[in-house]
């Protein structure tokens, strides 16, 4: 039974509501010419002519906020795109067979005139396979830049408005935007689902409210959610004005996916101090009944594409980067920061705990840098542009009081720069340090770890015999998902600057012996985690949603 909360979602839609007894259009399953798109009669084909047809292939359809797609425009103004092999969605793929049909919709990065959008559409489900939503300019704002940043990815995170200046009071209306910006997600996967058969696989808190308006149109949908962000605990998510809603909204997928079980175990306890819901637990299997269905709950953590991280290693523009920068920074050891540009990484604690650090122990001066790589900010706000600036004013402190013309102890890579330097930072460094006061996963780690391994190209440049054993160092905060995993590394408390400049003083310290145990721990680990998250994907709904 669906949720009766779905009324009250589709209110706030003012008027702009489904119209559910519409039929819905089906993705087209077969191209006669471009532009012109036909839907035979399938019931005319004999059984042989169905193996390995579109229409009998498997489907998915993963939808999220943007789709994996890079985008440019010309000088005449002119759109093109191209797949974004960097985003974790097109990674997905791998984790299907490759007769899976796989659909993405989602919304483009970039705004799309309205008297070219039904050519743009055509053109990226044509050649891509993707189903865009167009959102108007301002709604986007409310939803993305609104409802979604100002709201729910700070709650998320533990960061509650106490005061106007220290974040955004709830607003009603950026909530209504968020609901509208769902319903029209909605119709576009409406728009993919061909048959009963086909999988919907929602991600990420943009789109929580999904789940109601699909579970409305098509009752045996099925339907799983996964959340790539943390999960508050009760104390923080009931907060939330429209805490119910959402969680309602959650309940009517039949699978519900989360990175850690601390951040499912939060949820759970939201469902019952909130809902009154009880769960069931055995075997690996948690269920909550809700309104006589039993929706599953699991832990998926995220890996990392081992395969392409070693085929990114052998590139020859990777291999010559390592001996630049081990050049660069030869007899002085190197440690690695990568974050992206919000609030809630600790790229400035980080740096006090350098500071600090640089502070007690003058004979590491002159032989220690930290080159902190920071991924452009997804969203622009006041909290984000005072976190660059505190940054970066650190940084130029710190280079000030300890560093030389000839030596910095640290170096900001505050633009985006090729995948492939960043594999070949991860392969020179020393050391990685991340230091996050909250997050979910947090896969640096263990790309750091893959690319450490390296390979004989590598090892020759280095001059290192097939049967030498590698080395990586990890210093992880407390507070990301992926720090139970990695037994070998050293845990801080990124709020604590001694604890952070105490890991970075022992990280130093480490004979080579240590270094290898610790690095093999991880590395083996990771080998087989990779190749698990990528079943558990493959899986996710086959085994889990009837």
């Amino acid at each position: 039974m669906v949720s009766k909360s779905y009324s009250n979602l589709l209110d706030m839609t003012s008027g702009d509501g489904f119209d559910f007894r519409q039929p819905f259009k089906s993705l087209p399953r077969v191209v006669t010419s471009p532009g012109i798109i036909s839907d035979p009669d399938w019931d005319m084909r004999s059984d042989d002519d169905s193996v390995g047809s579109a229409s009998s292939a498997e489907r998915k359809i993963i939808v999220a906020n943007f789709l994996p797609l890079n985008w440019t425009r010309d000088e005449a103004g002119q759109l093109s795109f191209s797949l974004d092999d960097d985003a974790l969605l097109m990674q997905l793929k791998h984790g299907f067979s490759n007769e899976t049909d796989v659909v993405y919709v989602g919304s483009l990065k970039v705004q799309v005139d309205p008297s070219e959008q039904d050519q743009v559409a055509q053109k990226l489900l044509r050649e891509y396979r993707c189903i865009p939503t167009f959102l108007p300019s301002d709604l986007h704002q409310q939803f993305y830049h609104g409802f979604c940043k100002q709201q729910l990815w700070p709650l998320f995170h533990y960061m509650l408005p106490i005061c106007l200046d220290k974040g955004e009071l709830f607003d009603r209306n950026l909530f209504q935007a968020y609901v509208r910006a769902n319903k029209l997600f909605a119709d576009k996967v409406m728009e993919a689902i061909n048959s009963d058969d086909d999988y919907v696989w929602v991600h990420d808190y943009h789109l929580m409210l999904l789940p109601t308006f699909l579970r409305k149109r098509l009752h045996r949908i099925k339907l799983g959610f996964f959340l790539h962000s943390p999960f508050p605990s009760s104390e923080i998510y009931r907060t939330l004005p429209v805490r119910d809603e959402i969680l309602k909204s959650l309940l009517n997928a039949d699978l519900i996916g989360f990175q850690t079980f601390d951040y499912a175990r939060h949820f759970l306890s939201c469902c019952s101090r909130l809902l009154g819901l009880h769960y069931e637990s055995k075997r690996g299997y948690i269920g909550i009944e809700y309104f006589g269905r039993t929706v599953s709950l699991k832990i998926l953590s995220v890996g990392v594409h081992v395969g392409r991280l070693e085929s990114v290693l052998k590139l020859p523009s990777t291999v010559s980067k390592v001996r630049e920068i081990e050049q660069r920074y030869k007899g002085k050891m190197l440690m690695l920061g990568v974050d992206d540009m919000d609030i809630f990484k600790g790229i400035s604690l980080k740096l006090l705990g350098l500071e600090l650090l640089l502070e007690r122990n003058p004979k590491l001066r002159e032989k220690l840098v930290l080159v902190q790589i920071i991924n452009p900010a997804r969203s622009t706000g006041k909290d984000v542009q005072e976190a660059i600036t505190e940054a970066v004013s650190v940084a130029e402190r710190i280079n000030r009081k300890y560093g030389s013309s000839s030596y910095k102890p640290v170096v900001l890579i505050d633009h985006r720069i090729p995948f492939y330097e960043k594999i070949a930072f991860y392969a020179a460094s020393d050391c990685c340090i991340v230091n996050a006061v909250r997050d979910g996963m947090n896969l640096v780690p263990y790309e750091y770890t893959v690319c450490r391994q390296g390979n004989k190209e590598i090892d020759k440049l280095r001059g290192l015999d097939k049967d030498t054993r590698h080395t990586s160092t990890l210093i992880v905060s407390e507070f990301v998902g992926c720090s139970p995993s990695l037994s070998g590394a050293f845990r801080v408390n990124p709020w604590s600057v001694d604890d952070v400049a105490d890991a970075l003083c022992r990280a130093t310290d480490l004979t080579e012996s240590e270094k290898q145990l610790r690095h093999e721990k991880h590395y083996r680990y990771e080998a087989v985690f990779g190749a698990l998250c990528f079943f558990l994907q493959q899986g996710f709904q086959k085994s889990n949603i009837s």
